[in-house]
């Protein structure tokens, strides 16, 4: 049956953020979600609760530009940090917690949340992670499912300048973005199936259903979907950023490289999607390496540093940023190309002091004060 797509206007954004609740003491996860949404009361579509109660949602509105994105977070960040003085907790927004433990987090009381730890068990009672979701709106189902098509190359990209997970449960797992490869473990999360048509994605949507493999269209967790019901294609394979700053600048990117795609697009240039084995290797690459993976660029086997990918992705970007105001805020992903994203950070910390609260307590501080600091 067909599955509506409400139009967007082209390119707006819409970004989701979420956040560690953490004792200030013993700098662990603390389960105090719920006295947040008591003070909050019920008329607040932006700050919501998450299946588990050391975590909460942040979410800008519909947003034009990247300056509206920062504004919007920056206020819910400030009224976050408000609430949370009052229940005395800090917040951080990385990938991962450095030590917390998942079998000690409590599962936010809600109906959803109970269906997915029904269904899934093990694998949904250990999502202690965190990650950044970016919409983009479009014009219709048709071209959502080109600029789909035409991002699934970026996603190792997008990966490797988010990457900030690479500790779990106190031990260093040598990944950049442990994140990814705990979440993917869901049976509908991860690798994105592609698509040609529309047409055929919502022939695969209805076998799902059929199926009882979901239950709608927010059961598909993939790395880069489409989302009928806002209107948008929704990136979601990033770890959280640390930063304000670097989410701003990774927000820039993105919404560039939309721009670019779809001008394309507008000329007629239709995106085939890439191999499934090479966006599955990519991923891995850059969670794996970050920044260092060796990316794969054809079916031939071609590679390329990814340092040196996204490099030259931001150069091609300049004159899209300059039209979407967004100049200063992609010069930010440079300095994050050149200083190293959250996870060089976090090691760098771990490495002079041996020490993961330390590591979190660096996170807190970077969240305050919303910009990269030195380690």
């Amino acid at each position: 049956m067909p599955l509506p797509f409400t139009p967007s206007e082209p390119l707006t954004l819409g970004v989701e953020v979420e956040l560690q609740i953490i004792d200030p003491e013993s700098k662990d996860l603390v389960p105090l979600s719920p006295g947040f949404f008591e003070r909050l009361g019920p008329d607040n579509p932006h700050i919501r609760p998450e299946i588990i109660q050391s975590m909460i949602e942040v979410s800008t509105g519909i947003c034009k530009t990247v300056a509206d994105v920062r504004r919007d977070l920056h206020d819910r960040f400030m009224q976050i940090q408000q609430l949370g003085n009052e229940l005395g907790v800090r917040f951080a927004t990385a990938g991962s917690h450095p030590f917390a433990r998942h079998r000690e987090l409590l599962i936010f009381p809600a109906e959803r949340y109970a269906y997915l730890i029904d269904r899934n068990q093990w694998v949904a009672r250990r999502l202690m992670i965190f990650g950044v979701h970016v919409h983009v709106g479009m014009r219709d189902a048709h071209h959502a499912m080109a600029m789909n098509n035409a991002m699934l190359p970026y996603l190792p990209h997008f990966l490797a300048l988010s990457a900030s997970s690479p500790f779990w449960q106190g031990s260093d797992t040598g990944l950049a973005s442990t994140r990814v490869t705990v979440f993917e473990a869901l049976p509908t999360a991860g690798h994105p199936e592609t698509f040609r048509t529309w047409q055929a994605f919502e022939n695969f949507y209805d076998s799902l259903v059929a199926s009882r493999s979901i239950v709608s269209i927010k059961d598909i967790w993939w790395d880069l979907r489409p989302h009928p019901d806002y209107g948008t294609i929704e990136l979601r394979i990033c770890d959280g950023l640390a930063t304000l700053q670097e989410t701003c600048a990774l927000v820039a990117l993105v919404q560039c490289v939309y721009a670019w795609s779809d001008e394309r697009y507008r000329d007629g240039d239709i995106v085939d999607p890439p191999a499934g084995w090479i966006i599955r290797e990519n991923k891995w690459k850059a969670s794996r390496y970050g920044l260092e993976a060796e990316i794969i660029l054809n079916e031939r086997g071609e590679t390329a540093l990814l340092r040196d990918e996204v490099n030259a992705l931001v150069e091609r970007m300049r004159p899209f940023a300059d039209r979407l105001a967004c100049s200063s805020e992609l010069e930010d992903v440079v300095q994050m190309i050149r200083s190293g994203p959250s996870y060089v950070r976090q090691r760098n910390v771990f490495e002079r002091t041996k020490d993961f609260v330390a590591v979190t307590d660096h996170l807190m501080r970077e969240f305050e004060e919303g910009r990269p600091l030195a380690q």
